[in-house]
């Protein structure tokens, strides 16, 4: 079972956005399919992870359920006929691969945003879904563990995750900046596109909740606000809303500024506010930054911050591409260890059996002092005994030639009639 780990991906990589808002799980969902999962194939280990960008199932198992799999999650989400999605999908059958693809997915190489920020602590709730419903045993608590440091050594020395490398995480960082020294600054979003929505759930991750969002289109806005849980305003109500606003962003796509200075003017700044404007072509016109108090950050200045990081980043993939080759060389020795715990418990439970039953035979014949030595001499021997097969056998295994020595053990000791596990 250690060696037939598997994966099914849904990623951008293949999917179109469309496609992937539909059979994407929110939190309820995916604990209601790793149950479903748990109930209907036969995995050891099941990890189930879900967001803005990819769906994922990894599981460990001797068959391939890829395809029941996506008929579940196509009952989980009230898909009639997914199974004309299926070409979407990446099937990871070959366990070396879905190993390696679950540490780039984790490190952020698999992201659209390279060293994606937020992707860490995805993989870690998934984990914890699937230790609260029971999907994890110990190989893949081994395999989540050995992904946290090797996450933390990726942090540590490397700059992979150094900057903003996105316009949407670097405009949040901006906002971080300037809003230092205001509690709970009061932010609105104006226009809801691409870049927009993004900037929503960005401000939703960063922890920001005095968030306003407004859109021409009232339904937009509302199905976004759910999904982040921010506060609509309504189009006809935005200059109320500009007012009270310290930072406003602005996505509003049209040809000519939107907002322009002598609307900014009548708002009577009367300290701070800062616009940040995401447009093309700018939807805040630039002389809007003479009005005292007003400051105007462009599109231009926050993509040169996001393209300077990402070129850090993009430099830094070989060196995590090693830690991660490191890494994963750790873990396939432990895995393979992992391959002999059995017979060696079962060695170990043949030799106590062997020891028990001779002293049996004599400790009538013993005083309490001497049966105390005698067990004690015993213990100390079978230990020793047992040290150079067990370092053999761990050998062996990153040889990949344990199967013949297994075998071999298991004849001399008849170990098939032994439990697996010592008291």
């Amino acid at each position: 079972m250690l060696q037939n780990f598997k994966a099914i991906s849904l990623s951008y990589r293949k999917a179109p956005l469309d496609i992937r808002e539909l059979i994407a799980l929110d939190e309820n969902s995916c604990r209601l399919f790793l149950q479903t999962l748990k109930s209907f194939i036969q995995a050891s280990d099941i990890l189930v992870l879900s967001t803005c960008n990819r769906t994922e199932v990894y599981y460990n198992a001797d068959l391939d359920y890829s395809a029941d799999i996506v008929k579940l999650l196509g009952i989980t989400k009230g898909i009639q006929n997914i199974t004309q999605y299926l070409d979407y999908f990446t099937i990871l059958n070959e366990h070396d691969d879905a190993v390696q693809h679950l540490f780039e997915v984790a490190m952020g190489l698999e992201s659209q945003v390279v060293g994606d920020m937020q992707i860490s602590n995805q993989v870690k709730q998934a984990y914890q879904w699937a230790a609260d419903n029971e999907t994890a045993g110990p190989f893949l608590h081994r395999l989540m563990h050995t992904i946290f440091f090797t996450n933390k050594r990726v942090v540590q020395e490397t700059s992979f995750r150094d900057g903003a490398a996105s316009t949407s995480y670097a405009a949040i960082e901006l906002i971080a900046a300037l809003t230092a020294d205001i509690t709970d600054p009061s932010i609105l979003v104006v226009g809801l596109g691409e870049i927009g929505a993004d900037v929503c759930r960005n401000l939703k991750d960063s922890g920001y909740k005095n968030v306003k969002i407004t859109n021409r289109t009232l339904t937009k806005a509302k199905v976004l606000a759910e999904e982040c849980d921010m506060e609509v305003l309504p189009f006809e109500d935005m200059v109320q809303g500009l007012k009270e606003a310290d930072v406003v962003i602005s996505s509003v796509a049209r040809e000519t500024p939107f907002f322009t200075k002598e609307m900014i003017q009548r708002l009577n700044v009367l300290t701070f506010k800062f616009f940040i404007d995401l447009s093309v072509p700018r939807s805040v016109e630039a002389e809007a930054e003479s009005i005292p108090g007003v400051l105007v950050y462009n599109i231009d200045s926050i993509q040169s911050k996001a393209s300077e990081a990402l070129q850090r980043r993009i430099s830094a993939i070989p060196r995590v591409k090693e830690i991660i080759a490191e890494s994963i060389e750790q873990f396939n020795d432990w895995s393979k260890e992992m391959m002999v715990s059995p017979t060696i418990h079962k060695l170990k439970n043949a030799l106590e059996t062997i020891r028990q039953e001779e002293i049996a035979r004599y400790v009538k014949k013993l005083g309490p002092q001497e049966a105390k030595l005698v067990e004690s001499i015993t213990k100390s021997m079978m230990q020793k005994v047992i040290k150079l097969p067990v370092l053999q056998l761990k050998a062996a295994c990153k040889r990949g030639e344990a199967e013949t020595l297994i075998d071999l053990l298991n004849d001399l000791f008849d170990l098939e009639s032994q439990p697996a596990t010592t008291e």
